[in-house]
């Protein structure tokens, strides 16, 4: 970093710093959106020059490890930019901490040739990797029944066989990390692995591109006999699952924190609109059920952000965060799109079409619903660990 001193406590002054990144996001990411959103060459273009301009002014990668030319922001610190980065979809990447998951989990859990072959690249942008877990009849909420089997070569490594999809950022991957069983039968919590998967391996195959809701960016993928070489399997092998859990739980909090910068956004959007457009009977602010939607819309987002941060604190202090992350995922999911929805009816039909970003806000919100688990799944296990707590706890009268 150039002009942010991180003490060494690896936390700053990133008050500054939060400003110079909200600042880049509106001025620069938020005008590109149309062209990123649309891929293709035009988009894989405009993203360079934005890494460009990211780099230059001292905002590269600000969460990723200073060794490997990142910004050696501290998850704590970061939490405090990560809201204003995440207003646009595009904002991780085009600042270059969209890789922080699989950077995180590698560096911790990848081997010797991991850490020396693919982090820097990781890091610097030239490498983008995703995580395949979800199959085609296996919900991500039930990763021990996954059918994805990897069976042992004779001459060491692994051959990988099955199917994944809902894989975001499959299409243009360089790698992928992928779950499959390497021993045991469905349903056994052990015998799961991690294998990390150059996708220009010889049967590894993008069968679709999967649009949610109309917007693209989730794949099918296939592996068709992939051969893995046995230093790339991350972590122990047989015990995905831990690692697997890991890296949820910060990357469940790392979205909610993005959430709710766009639930921010969409609350800005919603507050212009009332105060600027004119009806007959004076402008929109001055109705009481537009207040309604303010009001409400403010409420969400000040009762959410709190729940969201405790979660980072935890997460980053490698504590217990299970009730917090599910509380914080499910609230910031929700605000999201009851933000998005209220400044779409204030908005009227021009909140319907391309010319604000409130459709796809609303959609990302909906969709935020689902991905990571959905509310149902997380209720459950939120309402499970505090009953358990609670039992367990109990004092039994003499």
């Amino acid at each position: 970093m150039t002009d942010h001193d991180v003490t060494e406590h690896g936390t700053a002054e990133v008050g500054p710093l939060r400003a110079e990144v909200r600042a880049f996001v509106r001025e620069r990411v938020f005008p590109a959106e149309p062209v990123l959103d649309a891929g293709g060459p035009a988009a894989r273009d405009l993203r360079g020059r934005l890494r460009s301009e990211a780099r230059a002014a001292g905002l590269w990668a600000l969460p990723l490890p200073a060794g490997l030319g990142g910004g050696g922001l501290s998850l704590s610190a970061y939490a405090a930019i990560a809201e204003a980065e995440g207003a646009s979809d595009h904002g991780p990447a085009a600042l270059g901490s969209a890789s922080l998951l699989d950077v995180t989990m590698l560096s911790r859990h990848g081997s010797g040739r991991v850490a020396a072959e693919y982090l820097p690249g990781l890091v610097s942008g030239e490498l983008r990797a995703c995580y395949a877990m979800t199959e085609p009849d296996t919900p991500g909420t039930e990763p021990a029944l996954t059918a994805t089997r990897a069976e042992r070569r004779p001459g060491g490594g692994w051959r990988v066989t099955g199917r994944k999809w809902f894989v975001s950022h499959a299409g243009d991957a360089d790698l992928v990390t992928v779950l499959a069983r390497t021993s045991g039968r469905a349903g056994d919590r052990g015998g799961l692995s991690l294998l990390l998967v150059p996708t220009g391996s010889p049967g590894f195959r993008v069968v679709r591109e999967l649009p949610v809701l109309g917007a693209s960016g989730q794949y099918e993928i296939e592996f068709d006999g992939v051969e893995v070489d046995a230093d790339l399997v991350v972590g122990d092998t047989g015990q995905a699952l831990s690692v697997a859990g890991e890296r949820l739980l910060l990357g469940r909090t790392l979205r909610a924190l993005r959430w709710l910068g766009q639930a921010q956004r969409a609350f800005d959007l919603l507050c212009d609109r009332a105060t600027a457009r004119q009806g007959a009977r004076g402008p929109l602010a001055d109705r009481q059920l537009v207040q309604q939607h303010v009001f409400e819309s403010l409420l969400a987002l000040r009762t959410t952000r709190p729940l969201v941060h405790e979660a980072m604190a935890l997460v980053a202090e490698g504590r217990d965060a299970h009730v917090e992350v599910g509380l914080a995922k499910t609230a910031a999911a929700r605000t999201l799109q009851e933000v998005a929805d209220r400044a779409v009816q204030v908005f009227g039909a021009a909140g319907l079409g391309p010319d604000t970003p409130l459709p796809a806000l609303f959609r990302t919100g909906r969709t935020a619903r689902i991905l990571d688990g959905p509310d149902e799944q997380h209720v459950s296990a939120v309402a499970r660990r505090v009953l358990r707590s609670r039992r367990d706890s109990a004092v039994t009268p003499v």
